[in-house]
């Protein structure tokens, strides 16, 4: 199993730039942040920097979208950073939930959407594509690569995963919801004549690594990783909106939680503390997340990884960032691949 580090591209950058050499010093191979314009700084700056400072680390966001760039720059920011620095990038996306509605607009259209996954990944790879009618080549790319993973939840959007997709990104670690997602997106890409092995599983969620087993260890480390249900509730109330509170569509373990959600705020996005996340319960928060002791966070990930997934990101938002690091280093990494 690979490991991804995922964080906020928050000032100043160069800590950013340094947590990710340490969890490169501490085994993971993936550098993955956020991509909101207004609320974080530019990532794909930030990247070059990773990028130059790591060896072997492959880095994108989890995940951009197809509204805040035209597909040529996406494509052509892509292209440079895996000419300048061998390939080591990877491309998520998805609808777009906060750098599109801190903007005003709407998230994507799943149509749109899976145009954009052609478009970007063709033209980033140094085929011709068709944008607005358009037929359009970057002229200077040669042997480049771009492997694109889809974000997704909703039954419309693991389809279109496993239809047009190389890999999925599923931000959540609830091992029922894991197998149902992850099988829907496999049949997709069978449906579809594509090898279902073929696209990568990633689960992404917050991992916080406790001394002990203790209640008072677990109460503190749900409270640091409590905003991560408000973060997929977004998702989960647009699933509400378009399927109904009780649909056959979607899960009733995903969905019923969000009942007393009473809006959010995203200022407070992705962190820490986030007052409109105090909704989600200490249950959701156990099953979305990796909370305790070294052998806790061992033994789910066994079970991810007998699901089928072939890397868990850390969502490393909270008070213990270089612990939760050099815990699943020293420990966690190496009980999963030895």
């Amino acid at each position: 199993m690979d490991f991804g580090l995922v964080l906020q591209t928050d000032p100043p950058a160069s800590q950013v730039i340094s947590l990710m050499k340490r969890a490169e010093r501490n085994g993971f191979r993936y550098g993955w942040t956020f991509d909101s314009a207004v609320l974080w700084q530019e990532p794909f700056v930030i990247y070059s920097q990773i990028l130059a400072n790591t060896q072997k680390l492959h880095v994108g966001p989890m995940v951009t979208n197809p509204g805040t760039r035209t597909w040529e720059v996406t494509a052509s920011t892509f292209a440079t950073l895996n000419d300048m620095y061998g390939n080591r990038t990877v491309c998520g996306i998805g609808r777009g939930d906060s750098a599109m509605r801190v903007a005003g607009r709407a998230p994507n259209t799943l149509a749109r959407l899976g145009e954009a996954i052609e478009v970007i990944r063709d033209l980033a790879e140094g085929r011709e594509a068709e944008v607005d009618g358009k037929p359009l080549r970057i002229p200077w790319i040669e042997d480049g690569k771009l492997p694109v993973w889809m974000a997704a939840y909703g039954p419309k959007a693991l389809a279109l995963t496993g239809q047009k997709a190389d890999g999925f990104i599923l931000q959540l670690a609830d091992l029922y919801l894991t197998e149902w997602m992850v099988k829907a997106v496999r049949q997709a890409a069978t449906e579809a004549g594509r090898d279902p092995a073929s696209l990568t599983i990633c689960v992404a969620a917050p991992a916080y690594v406790t001394a002990d087993d203790s209640a008072e260890a677990l109460a503190h480390a749900r409270d640091q990783c409590r905003w991560f249900g408000g973060m997929v509730g977004n998702h989960v109330a647009d699933l509400v909106g378009r399927y109904g509170e009780h649909s056959s569509m979607v899960p009733e373990e995903l969905t019923e939680y969000i009942k007393a959600r009473q809006g959010y705020d995203y200022s407070h996005h992705g962190r820490a503390g986030n007052p409109s996340t105090d909704f989600v319960p200490d249950e959701i928060v156990d099953r979305f997340c990796l909370l305790g002791p070294a052998e806790a966070h061992i033994e789910k990930l066994r079970a991810l990884r007998d699901l089928g997934v072939d890397q868990f990101a850390v969502y490393d938002m909270h008070d213990a960032r270089e612990a939760t690091i050099d815990a699943y280093g020293s420990e966690i990494i190496p009980a999963i691949n030895a």
